[in-house]
Formats: C-alpha cells, structure tokens, sequence
C-alpha cells in the first residue's frame, strides 16, 4: 500500500495543478544556452527553480562554473543517506534551443505553458525542464510516502549547456569522479518509440560530426565565360559525396560501418513499429541499409546524412562558376563501431577515388560516442518490471537512443550502467516552433518515476547482488 501511496502523492500533485504551475515558472525562464548574453538567466534557472526544491528534499549543492569558457554551469547535489546500500546518479538539463519566437503559431509562446487539449505549449516542455521536473518531483512523493527516508543515496548533475553540445560535461565529471560515484544512472531525455508506450532505452547512437569542402580558386566566375575550362567545386563535391552513400542512403564505406547486429539487440528491436504515431512522418521502406527493419535502421545501425551544402548564393544565383564549396555532414553510429578512425577512413576513400582536393575536417564539439547497456543486465529486467506494474503496460525496450545524448559521460567516463526513461513522444516539437509535453505523457511519467524510486529502496540491493552473478 505505500508503493501505491507513492504514486498516488505524485498523481496529486499533479491533477491539483501544482505541477503545471511549478513548471510554468521554469519555462518562463528563457535559459536559451545557443544564445549569447544569456549566463544570468542560465545561472538563474539553477538558483531560483532547482535549488529550493532539492534543498527541501535534503539535498546538499554546489554551482560549478563550466571549464570551458563562455557556457552554462553545472548543479551538482547529493543527497546521502548513511550506511544506504546504493546511490543513483540522475541528470537532466535547464538549457534550451532558441526560442525563434516570431515563428510560434498565433496565441503561443515559448515562454509560457498555453494548455489545448492534452498539449501544454511551451520551450522546454519536452526537453528537458519538463523531464526532469517530473522526475525530481516524483522522487519527492517517494520522500513523503517513505517518510523522509529513501534507502539509498541520491547524485544529481544538472548542466546549462547540453544543446550547445555540453561542453565541459566531461571534463566535469572527471574532475568530480569521487563526488559522483555511484552504482546507477537513471536519466529522462528524449522521446518514447510512441506517445502511448512507456519506454526504456540504454543508451544513445553516437554523433560524429564532420565538414566537407573544396576551394577551387578565390571569387566566383562568370559560367558564360570560363564554363568548360575552370572545374566547379559544387560538381565536384556532390561527386565525392556520392562516393560515401548510394542513392537510397546505404553507407558505402566499410570504415563507417557497424559491427553485426548483437542477437540481443535484434530480439529488442524486432517486434517494434517505427513511424506510427499520428503526426510521424511516413517512413521510407527502401531508405538504408538493405536487409534490415526500419527499427534495426533506426537503434542498430549506422546513417550517414547531409545536412546542409552550400556553393555560389543560393537565395541570389548568379552566372558564375562559385570558387568553393561546402557540405556539412553526420554520422550516427552504434557501439562498435570503429569511431577513432573515422576521419582517416573518410581521408583514405576520398584520396583512393580521386577526390584529394576535398577538406574533410570533424566538428569536436559535436561528438559524442555511443553507448549501450547490455539488454541482458539485471538492471534493465528490474526497470522494465518496475515501469509496468505501475502504468499496467508493457514498456518498450530500446537498446540506445536512435538519436545522440552525452550517456557516455555517464556510460565510459563514470562507468555507470545507464537507464532512460523519456517523458516526450516524437511529434512534440522539440528544437521548432510549437514545442509542446502531452499531460497524459507527463502524469503517466510521475507514476512511473515514483514506482522506480520506490522500488529502488525496496530492490536495489537485489539487484546489485544479481549483477555480481550475471555474466555479460
């Protein structure tokens, strides 16, 4: 009856109000990390909408100033319990993209929770104010039901400068390895496989990040004039590209490709439905790497995509050969993957078919490595119980993130078994106009997140005994 007391505190708070009213006065914060000139409201955010709720949950704190200079800080907390068995480390981040807020339909802003229906619009609804609201929120609720004594301790990083790409996360962590030790991670960022099904993913597909260019000659000339005798960079760019991926997206590097899919991973995946949900874009069924599922594509494999490409004026074109040309490209990866080297694969395929003039040069603020807790771990059947008693669902497992988070700061840096627990759904906007949370995703979610408090006080210990036993 007290788990159930638990998720009943944290369903009060929320259908009394108290939650949309606490989060609306965090999104009211314009916390926008990509814009410049904005350190005191990312300062602010931590010191006026954090800090007072985790003081009174008994949490301890410290503002770190980030390493690298120019980006938002670092809350780091700590509430110990002497002699727990365990300590959770959890995350989540106070920054947000632009708002672009002449671009919001009429009657919304980013700066204000706007209800319709089951959305509440809003900046950082979704990612990631949104997220980590409901989890230090439902952890209070387990505080409450448990009185005042969890069974375990509990970390907490709360950074101002993931969607700049969290620089000086790592180094962070590094300095601060002692203080942040623990033998979990339980996070929530990104969205579910669908708005209807509780998710549990393990980790996130890398990120590497690279440019491509060409400088023919300084200036641009006239076509008319020396077309035919002077080379053009953008033909000759679009060129190399096609020798890096095939027309229906198959990566045609065998350095930039992944390892077999793990049979564990292929039994997770199999069974799941991508691009169901009302809103998603229709999936293309012959984009990719041929042979696969759309789902094995999306969490197991590797894509290769440009993103952007630039030559001459594009809104003003002019008859004029350009002088250069630019592309600027991604490769999402999984574990595996021989990532150290993907810059010299590229240089040794570009050079082995002609195209030696062509730069390619990788982004460093953009990496991020990929990580992927083992489906097999005892954690992850823990969580996976935990999450269905409590929403009367069976939860979808996804091995990583077909998209990028910094888990491998907390995967290879701290060495942490990780477990992620996203309260958005795919269509809700994040990083674009309109972004919104659905209601029933975000009472749903303090459920779940006040079962797996409570069941960590009650299990933990178990489950830390099973792993001494489990052989990956």
């Amino acid at each position: 009856m007290a788990r159930q007391q638990a998720l009943n505190l944290a369903w009060q708070y929320f259908d009394n109000g108290d939650f949309r009213r606490d989060l609306a006065t965090r999104i009211a914060v314009r916390s926008e990390s990509q814009e410049p000139g904005r350190e005191a409201e990312l300062r602010h955010y931590l010191t006026a909408c954090v800090i007072p709720e985790i003081e009174a949950l008994g949490f301890g704190w410290e503002i770190v100033d980030n390493p690298v200079a120019g980006f938002g800080p670092f809350l780091l907390a700590e509430r110990i319990e002497p002699d727990a068995p365990l300590t959770v480390l959890t995350y989540g981040h106070g920054d947000v993209v632009r708002g672009y807020d002449a671009q919001w339909r009429d009657g919304l802003s980013p700066w204000e929770i706007v209800e319709e229906g089951d959305r509440w619009y809003g900046r950082g609804t979704a990612d990631n104010k949104g997220q980590h609201s409901i989890n230090l929120r439902a952890l209070a609720s387990v505080l409450e039901a448990r009185d005042g004594r969890l069974g375990y301790s509990v970390k907490l990083v709360l950074e101002m400068g993931e969607e700049t790409g969290s620089p000086g996360l790592k180094a962070v962590c590094e300095r601060y390895g002692e203080r942040l030790a623990a033998d979990l991670f339980i996070g929530s960022d990104g969205p579910r496989l669908a708005a209807d099904a509780p998710t549990l993913f393990l980790g996130s597909r890398g990120s590497f990040n690279f440019d491509l260019r060409l400088r023919a000659r300084d200036g641009a000339h006239h076509s008319g004039n020396w077309g035919g005798v002077l080379s053009n960079p953008a033909t000759r760019l679009a060129n190399a590209w096609a020798t890096l991926v095939d027309a229906k997206g198959r990566i045609l590097i065998e350095g930039l490709r992944p390892p077999a899919i793990p049979a564990a991973v292929h039994d997770a995946v199999k069974a799941l439905s991508v691009g169901a949900t009302p809103g998603d874009p229709a999936i293309d069924p012959g984009w990719g790497e041929p042979g696969l599922l759309p789902a094995e594509r999306l969490f197991a494999w590797n894509t290769l995509e440009l993103l952007a490409m630039k030559a001459g004026n594009p809104d003003a074109p002019a008859n004029a050969i350009p002088g250069e040309a630019y592309a600027h490209c991604q490769l999402r990866f999984v574990v595996g993957s021989d990532r150290e080297h993907f810059l010299d694969h590229l240089r040794g395929h570009l050079d082995a078919h002609g195209f030696e003039d062509v730069e390619v040069s990788s982004a460093r603020m953009s990496q991020m490595n990929a990580t992927r807790l083992d489906p097999t771990d005892p954690w992850v059947g823990w969580a996976l119980a935990s999450m269905s008693e409590s929403s009367g669902k069976t939860p979808t497992l996804l091995p990583n993130l077909g998209g990028s988070l910094p888990n491998d700061v907390f995967a290879d840096t701290l060495g942490l078994p990780t477990l992620w627990v996203p309260h958005s759904y795919p269509a809700c906007a994040q990083h674009a106009p309109d972004e919104h949370a659905l209601k029933s995703i975000v009472r749903e979610g303090l459920g779940i997140m006040a079962g797996l408090w409570w069941d960590l006080g009650e299990q933990g210990r178990d489950v830390i005994k099973e792993r001494e036993t489990w052989h990956r």
